[in-house]
């Protein structure tokens, strides 16, 4: 490897070269353009994935000169520290936890002396190439290599530098949270023997609390495991989704999707189910309430079933050879945590779970012209491929289907080709700024089988570089969808 000082001056005098340009007077950034505050925000944040790099690799060149059979001659002892995580921390002013943490990486990107003093690669030389280049942060680091260090017991060395090539070309793609979800699928893909005692483990610490505060508020405080926050999730959202439907003056008589936008053909807005549309004045957590409310309520005696039905009620994915074999992972849509083979056939046993089979030959998931809404069964294909918003990833409750042509205006035909889930937020930006979107599927392969790219206005990104969208986005073998 170069100097990785030289990539950090290389990199730092790129930036000082764009903000002088972008200022003009080289000292004041309230006088940017948008478009020049993205690039500076944008090599600012390259800079300190560099920077965070080269302090990973001398925390742990400190670390190893302060080991404990060093005694007083360790280095941090010297500089008058217990630890070199409490030297590192008191001269940047952090967290003792971040030091630890820049130590971690660092030990587990550094080439290793063996005890026969020949030198070894990086225990992660994927990842050390990737810190070492500026394309992942210090905290992607750590959180691949803790879970391969996890699985490496069972996990032979070859699969693990494949996920571990997989995982540091799809972590640029994605926020930190967005990344621990792909890790924990993963992890319960490369050691799916590992995942039942997990989920075992999860269930056991499942909880609910309920407490009176000094105000008077009564305080529940829950922990579920994925099996027994599916249901509740599911018919929570619910009632949260039909209420905002409603009061958006979205809900068309099937209940099953939201049209075009405004700001189309008046003639293409969105049905109602008649009558006059009351603005939601309720915060999202309040609506949540009311809803486990209502849910209560029509539990200890109410006789009559007015509570919506969930939309997608609980749907379990997993190959069903799998399921009868009682081997291998399942996912469940709106939690992140994956479930064994075991738990997916309990909960298959369950009533209102709908299992993961689509495009059957009684199903017509393709329209054209012939009708707007889509149907129930194009939903499900949707959540199948989207899982949820394809764009910011909120659960399938909160995304509705939507013609990607419009139907009114571009003459889109509803078909799951034309077809996209997304909530309305999402909805309003996609096409406010004129983000185009793309489905890739591999020839022969039905819609529902494609890949989702968001494509940003040249004003966002000049490069106008594709970003994944959808379930693939989540997927820990999706790396290699990605130019």
């Amino acid at each position: 490897m170069t100097n990785p000082v030289d990539a950090l001056l290389d990199t730092l005098t790129a930036l000082r070269s764009a903000w002088v340009e972008a200022s003009g007077s080289g000292a004041d950034e309230r006088g940017m353009s948008a478009a020049a505050l993205l690039d500076i925000n944008q090599r600012i944040a390259g800079a300190r994935r560099l920077l965070d790099g080269v302090h990973a690799r001398v925390a742990a060149e400190m670390s190893a000169r302060s080991r404990p059979e060093f005694g007083s001659d360790g280095l941090a002892r010297q500089a008058g520290f217990r630890s070199p995580a409490k030297l590192i921390a008191a001269a940047t002013g952090g967290h003792t936890g971040d030091a630890v943490r820049l130590i971690q990486v660092g030990e587990a990107t550094r080439e290793r002396t063996l005890f026969s003093g020949e030198a070894a690669p990086a225990r992660h030389p994927h990842i050390a190439r990737a810190l070492h280049d500026g394309m992942v942060s210090v905290a992607a680091a750590s959180a691949i290599s803790a879970m391969l260090d996890r699985v490496a017991v069972r996990v032979d060395a070859d699969t693990r530098a494949d996920a571990e090539t997989a995982l540091v070309r799809q972590a640029p793609l994605l926020s930190l949270d967005e990344l621990h979800a792909v890790l924990r699928r993963a992890e319960a893909h490369l050691d799916p023997d590992g995942l039942e005692p997990v989920v075992g483990e999860l269930h056991g610490q499942r909880s609910l609390k309920i407490q009176q505060d000094a105000t008077g508020m009564t305080v529940l405080t829950a922990r579920l495991d994925a099996e027994t926050a599916a249901p509740i999730v599911a018919a929570i959202d619910a009632i949260v989704t039909t209420q905002l439907r409603t009061s958006r003056g979205h809900n068309t008589a099937s209940g099953l999707t939201v049209d075009d936008p405004a700001g189309d053909a008046a003639d293409d807005a969105p049905a109602t189910n008649g009558g006059p549309v009351a603005p939601e004045t309720r915060s999202l957590p309040q609506m949540r309430a009311d809803a486990l409310a209502a849910i209560c309520r029509h539990a200890s005696g109410c006789d009559q079933n007015t509570l919506p039905k969930p939309s997608t009620a609980v749907v379990v994915r997993m190959d069903l050879s799998q399921l009868r074999e009682g081997a291998g992972v399942a996912t469940i849509d709106g939690i992140e945590q994956p479930i064994d083979a075991g738990t997916a056939r309990r909960m298959a046993a369950a009533a209102d779970l709908i299992p993961c089979v689509l495009g059957t030959a009684s199903e017509v998931l393709d329209f054209g012209r012939a009708r707007r809404h889509f149907s129930a069964a194009q939903r499900l294909a949707l959540v199948e491929r989207d899982g949820g918003c394809a764009f910011c990833h909120l659960p399938p409750a909160f995304a509705e289907a939507h013609h990607i042509r419009w139907w009114q205006r571009d003459g889109g035909t509803t078909d799951l080709a034309n077809g996209i889930l997304l909530c309305t937020s999402c909805h309003h930006r996609v096409h406010a700024d004129n983000w185009e979107i793309r489905i890739e599927a591999p020839p022969g392969a039905p819609p529902s089988a494609g890949t989702v790219w968001f494509i940003p206005p040249s004003h966002v990104d000049p490069h106008r570089a594709p970003r994944l969208g959808g379930r693939r986005r989540f997927d820990p073998l999706a790396y290699h969808l990605v130019a």
